[in-house]
């Protein structure tokens, strides 16, 4: 590894490529208020020449060279363009490549290159990264979606034989920096609409292959708000099954000490209280006059946050054998 020595102690040294886009920023403020990490550099070909987000740090045009003298890179790039990179570290460096956490969809579930990774959703997947040469860092609507319900699937708590419903709403960075159109000001203020409809959203692979199964109806909206994500699921639960006894389900798997989700102790989780921050809000409450039954679970998250630069930084921080929150953000 080349690592280098501050004061005594060993950093681990990282990059970013693609640091200009709100991903590849995100991920550098975390890392530079990281106490285990240097960044040695912040890749931009549009940027090169002025500064980062990172005190003292100028971006450059990306390199396999600056690739190759850090121990980890976030590679936070244009989807179909992680695949590429990650195949010339291969070939420029071989054994010697350096670890890699990649923030685009090239390889997650579904994309036909997951067997090359580690899904790294963090409070599932942590045992599995230590040894992990490449982590995909999951999409922003499935984190929220798959840490809701994967532990009332695995309790036997969810009915499969009913549709379950996910009505989520994203704000406009989910979209990237690139300008486009629809996501002018104009376009966005005062407005609130539907996207990918037809239950054919690009992050269903994703979410069925973490929740075999399950009968997903998945309808993502554009919020009229620069970030935060905010899940809504109808969720068939089996007779007997309340809200309290999700919520146990959920402490039970996401103890708080070593996980970023929280557990409302009633009600449903809003936007301010993960906007800017690392976590995963989770409430429950029961329906009523519905039979057979069913519960309404909601899920919080910052896009920008847990739905990408921190579980970015808590799949490092697995990877590399330290407590699995240190250096994310706990307060909006």
């Amino acid at each position: 590894m080349n690592t280098s020595e501050t004061a005594g102690s060993t950093l681990l040294r990282a990059g970013v490529l693609g640091g200009a886009g709100y991903t590849g920023m995100e991920v550098l403020g975390l890392l530079a208020r990281h106490p285990r990490v240097e960044v040695s550099f912040a890749a931009s070909r549009s940027l090169a020449g002025t500064p980062s987000p990172v005190p003292g740090l100028s971006y450059e045009p990306p390199s396999l060279e600056a690739c190759g003298e850090v121990d980890l890179v976030f590679l936070c790039l244009p989807h179909g363009v992680a695949t590429r990179w990650v195949q010339d570290l291969r070939d420029a460096f071989g054994d010697a490549t350096p670890r890699l956490i990649d923030l685009t969809a090239d390889h997650r579930p579904g994309s036909g290159n997951e067997q090359d990774s580690v899904y790294g959703l963090a409070e599932v997947a942590a045992a599995r990264m230590p040894d992990a040469r490449l982590v995909a860092n999951p999409g922003c609507y499935p984190t929220g979606v798959i840490l809701s319900l994967l532990p009332l699937a695995e309790a036997g708590l969810v009915d499969p034989a009913r549709p379950l419903s996910v009505h989520a709403s994203s704000g406009v960075t989910g979209a990237g920096r690139t300008p486009r159109q629809d996501l002018l000001f104009a376009e966005v203020a005062e407005n609130y609409r539907a996207y990918g409809w037809g239950n054919r959203h690009r992050h269903l692979k994703e979410m069925r292959a973490l929740l075999p199964g399950l009968p997903l109806i998945f309808q993502p909206h554009l919020l009229p708000v620069a970030r935060g994500i905010l899940e809504t699921l109808t969720v068939p639960v089996v007779p007997g099954t309340s809200a309290q006894e999700i919520r146990a389900c959920w402490r039970s798997r996401y103890p708080e000490d070593s996980s970023a989700v929280r557990v409302l102790p009633e009600g449903l989780p809003e936007l301010r209280q993960v906007v800017r921050t690392d976590l995963l809000v989770l409430g429950a409450e029961e329906v009523a006059g519905i039979d057979p039954p069913v519960v309404t679970v909601g899920a919080a998250l910052d896009n920008l946050g847990k739905g990408a630069a921190g579980q970015a930084v808590q799949n490092m921080n697995a990877m590399m054998g330290w407590p699995l929150n240190e250096g994310i953000r706990w307060q909006p």
